[in-house]
């Protein structure tokens, strides 16, 4: 049954040392991240949508990009090998709330690595990043849990982004979005739109034809709005700093069993 819950995680007071990799370090604001962050909840609670907030990692500098930690496909939980040994700790927590929501848990195990990020469904079409924080052996585990419940998975090479969804994502209608620089080989989606920002390429699908993006790209959002689509935008300047982006802010699980 169609669910609209989405986990989210507090930001870290030691934010302002999460990872970089593509980008070069900026100074991040981490009480301004909080409002950011604060913001970009109560547009989706805005949204029809019900928010879980996972236990804090204060820890862990980049436990706010929740999403890297799991990825549900209908009613189950991958809970994922970060790539980057520094984020593994951040997984417990996500573990325990998906538990808690009664998700059938599964896990990415050594030798396996796989960011959440790297991971876009459309439709039951899963592709799967492989070349950064995501290994070939994750890709396999993924596949192993996922294609038995009637996902399809693909592997597409990321070379010039942190994660797949830095460089695409899809509209309710399945097209996959992008900024050409910064998708290795658009011709891999069916259906591809080429739009005219980075922060452009990432939208979360709301529900009722609403998407969600990052203010930072004005001219992609009235791209879309021509298309018909109605777009909601939030600030997370401060995340993007971090390369962070609208995605990874939150997991939406849409097909949780009552």
């Amino acid at each position: 049954m169609p669910s609209k819950k989405a986990l989210v995680r507090r930001p870290s007071p030691r934010l302002a040392d999460g990872l970089v990799t593509h980008v070069e370090r900026e100074k991040v604001d981490v009480g301004l991240a909080t409002e950011q962050w604060e913001a970009y909840v109560e547009a989706l609670r805005a949204n029809g949508w019900e928010t879980i907030e996972v236990e804090p990692a204060d820890d862990c500098p980049d436990s706010v990009f929740v999403e890297d930690t799991v990825v549900m496909y209908r009613n189950v939980a991958l809970i994922t090998r970060p790539g980057a040994a520094s984020r593994r700790p951040e997984t417990a927590g996500v573990e325990e709330a998906v538990a808690r929501l009664g998700c059938s848990v599964n896990w990415i195990w050594d030798p396996g690595t796989l960011d959440g990020g790297d991971v876009l469904k459309v439709g039951d079409t899963v592709y799967v990043g492989r070349g950064g924080r995501t290994n070939p052996a994750g890709v396999q585990q993924l596949r192993a849990a996922f294609e038995p419940l009637g996902a399809r998975v693909v592997a597409v090479p990321v070379s010039k982004v942190l994660h797949l969804k830095s460089a695409v994502t899809a509209l309710p209608d399945g097209t996959v979005i992008g900024h050409i620089p910064k998708v290795d080989r658009p011709s891999l989606f069916p259906g591809f739109l080429s739009v005219p920002e980075e922060a452009g390429a990432h939208v979360v699908l709301l529900g009722g034809g609403k998407l969600l993006m990052a203010a930072s790209a004005p001219r992609t959002a009235e791209l879309l709005t021509d298309l018909g689509h109605d777009v909601v935008t939030v600030d997370i300047g401060e995340f993007e700093k971090l390369e962070g982006c609208v995605t990874c802010l939150s997991v939406r699980m849409r097909e949780l069993y009552a």
